[in-house]
């Protein structure tokens, strides 16, 4: 009799329930994860939602905490009963992508032309890890083990929303001293505030409207908060840095009014670092363009993933240099996933982060 697993399955628009299937089969390069904490994500409500399509059927989730149940026969440096993490993004190691320097993007090109998905697998190409077991592809370059002494709730972000929330500073090229304003702040765009911290900047704004929020930011690295629902972000963020504007600015929504006002408070030749996923086309004025002419650069992040990615912020967190634990604020087994899922969509009781536990 085949083994079964518990797995949340997204089965149409609307509807994500927790269903029984089969124990994935383990390949030479592949490892079976025993999840024992994973989260939901904004993606997965867009999933929910049929704002993103993917075929019905398949296990959602992509944020994996756990322990290595079965190791591929080609699998090397690892050991089952292992704790362990994989990103959201998982890359192959040898694709052109990744031999690029561009791992996030494994996957992305295509003969018939270009993908945004890259190398995000789980939960969108694959089945994912809102389940008791998730099948990671390609482990050796994937499966980063947990160091002792970190818990699986201090692990959770570092898969996607640290990842990503940090890249938007990354890619921004924060510097010492810089001033940055970071619009919208759910979880990635906490995750950029505290990483532009961590990058030197000597002024950071947070801009949302929710307070618990904005508190939050201020916990984790920002000098000013401005809620939109009071001033004018553009205006405020232009005060605050006496009109100078700042050097790097994080769209962390993925609207057209928060790009617009992203470009719109940098100095001449500022950089907008983009972690928006966006539903529709942008638009950018031409006066905050500076009609092409202003030395301002626009770049875009998806999450970076990999064991070594994983690594390097599993140390951040056990530096103490950062604690996304408060990140976390409601918590749910498994059998409880449709009951998490209601709350973390409809935004209720103040929730930032769900632990999902098996």
């Amino acid at each position: 009799m085949a083994e079964t697993m518990r797995a949340a399955v997204f089965v149409k628009p609307g509807k994500i329930e927790l269903q029984e299937k089969k124990l994935p089969e383990v390949g030479p390069q592949d490892a079976l994860l025993k999840i024992t904490t994973t989260t939901i994500c904004g993606t997965d409500v867009h999933i929910l939602k049929g704002e993103y399509p993917v075929a019905p059927g398949l296990t959602v989730g992509h944020e994996p905490v756990g322990v290595i149940h079965r190791l591929g026969s080609g699998v090397r440096g690892l050991r089952e009963g292992q704790r362990a993490i994989a990103g959201a993004i998982t890359p192959s190691g040898w694709s052109n992508a990744c031999l690029c320097g561009c791992g996030a993007q494994d996957g992305a090109g295509t003969r018939h032309g270009w993908k945004a998905i890259g190398g995000w697998k789980f939960g969108n190409t694959i089945d994912g890890c809102q389940a008791d077991y998730v099948l990671v592809p390609d482990a050796m370059a994937n499966l980063a083990p947990v160091p002792d002494g970190l818990t699986d709730e201090q692990v959770l972000m570092c898969p996607d929303i640290m990842s990503t929330g940090f890249s938007g500073a990354e890619s921004g090229e924060v510097r010492i001293g810089d001033a940055v304003a970071v619009f919208a702040q759910g979880p990635i765009g906490l995750c950029a505030t505290a990483g532009a911290k961590l990058k030197g900047a000597s002024t950071i704004i947070a801009v949302d409207r929710v307070p618990e929020r904005l508190a939050m930011a201020r916990r984790l690295g920002a000098d000013h908060v401005v809620d939109f629902s009071q001033e004018d972000p553009v205006e405020a963020v232009m005060r605050i840095t006496d009109g100078r504007g700042v050097d790097v600015s994080i769209e962390a929504l993925g609207t057209q009014a928060t790009f617009e006002a992203a470009l719109r408070v940098l100095r001449p030749g500022g950089t907008l670092s983009s972690l928006g996923v966006y539903s529709g086309d942008l638009t950018i004025p031409l006066g905050a363009f500076a009609a092409g002419l202003g030395d301002l650069k626009i770049v875009t992040t998806l999450c970076p993933g990999g064991k070594e990615r994983m690594r390097r912020l599993m140390e951040v967190i056990a530096s103490g240099r950062v604690d996304l634990g408060p990140l976390v604020t409601h918590r749910f087994t498994l059998d409880r996933i449709e009951e998490a899922y209601d709350l973390f969509s409809h935004q209720r009781d103040g929730v930032m982060k769900v632990a999902i536990t098996p």
